[in-house]
Order: structure tokens, then sequence, then C-alpha cells
């Protein structure tokens, strides 16, 4: 049985310099799936993309999402035929489409797949992300299956947070890829 092959799905705009996507990439050489459009997401094409890119690892998968790509994640499992593939998904900072600020910006992304995903999740969310309120953040893991992690006041959980390569993510994604 072959290693599982990390894929990062980064949100809205990509993940940028600084960002634990982008220093994961480039320090464990961890495949981002390249979108369309960076700056005006369409869900289809999104998880179209997505389901491409798993259909064609010849390993199994894990995934590491932020923000949209979280909501990418969800919406995907409740679609693809490719989901077996998955061994687990860490998701991290969801972006809340349905809040209207939000929704704003990311039209079409609403609602937001709701079912329990069928491979293990952990979900981990901040107190003071501006992008998804804290309780809300909990109830996307309780709806998900996902256990659930607190990260404090971490913001976005982006490179803002000033998080670098992010050692309590890796610590996660490790635990998803020994499982």
């Amino acid at each position: 049985m072959q290693p599982p092959q990390v894929l990062l799905l980064p949100g809205w705009q990509n993940s940028g310099p600084g960002h634990w996507q982008t220093e994961w990439e480039r320090l464990h050489g961890y495949q981002r799936v390249e979108q369309h459009d960076w700056m005006r997401p369409l869900r289809g094409d999104w998880s179209a993309r997505l389901d491409e890119v798993v259909a064609d690892s010849p390993a199994p998968v894990v995934l590491a999402a932020h923000s949209l790509g979280c909501i990418l994640t969800a919406w995907w499992a409740a679609h693809s035929r490719h989901t077996a593939k998955v061994r687990g998904a860490l998701l991290v900072a969801p972006g809340d489409v349905e809040q209207a600020d939000v929704a704003a910006w990311i039209p079409g992304w609403a609602p937001i797949a709701r079912q329990r995903l069928p491979f293990p999740a952990v979900l981990v969310g901040s107190r003071n992300d501006p992008y998804c309120r804290f309780e809300r953040a909990q109830a996307l893991a309780s709806d998900w299956g996902a256990r659930f992690i607190d990260a404090g006041e971490r913001g976005h959980i982006n490179a803002e947070s000033g998080l670098g390569d992010w050692a309590e993510g890796m610590e996660l994604l490790q635990s998803l890829l020994k499982d």
C-alpha cells in the first residue's frame, strides 16, 4: 500500500507567502490543487477539479483544507464517487459562506453541505475568526462528524496569524496520515 498523498485545498484567493499551506508545499512537497480562478471561485468547477485530482492520484489521499477549501471538501464529498480514496481531512478555519458578508464576496457556495463526511476529519476553529463564528465552526464539525480542535484566538488561521509552518497543524495532519 502506497503512503497517502497530501492534497492542499486553499480557499478564496489561494494561499500566498507565509501561509502554512504554502510552507507545507515548500517543505514537504505536498500538492496544491490548482483551481481555474482563485478570485471568482465557482463551486462546480472547483469540485470537478478536486474530483479529477483525487481520481488521478495513484495513492490514497489526505486533504488539508483551509477556509473555502473546507466548504469545497464537504460539497465534493456529498457528490463524488471517489471519496473512498480519502484517508482523512484536516479542515482549518472554514469560511462560513452562509454568513451575509462572506456570501456577498463568494456567491453560489451556499448552502453549505452539512452531511457527515465519509472519511475521518479534524476541524480546527479559531475563537476570533472574522469569517466564521466559533460556535458555527463547532456546529460544522458536529455535522460533518469531525473532531473539533479549539485553536484559541488565531484569527483566520492564515498568514496573518503568524503561524509559519504551523507545527500544531502538522501534528494533526500526521495523525490523519497514520490512521
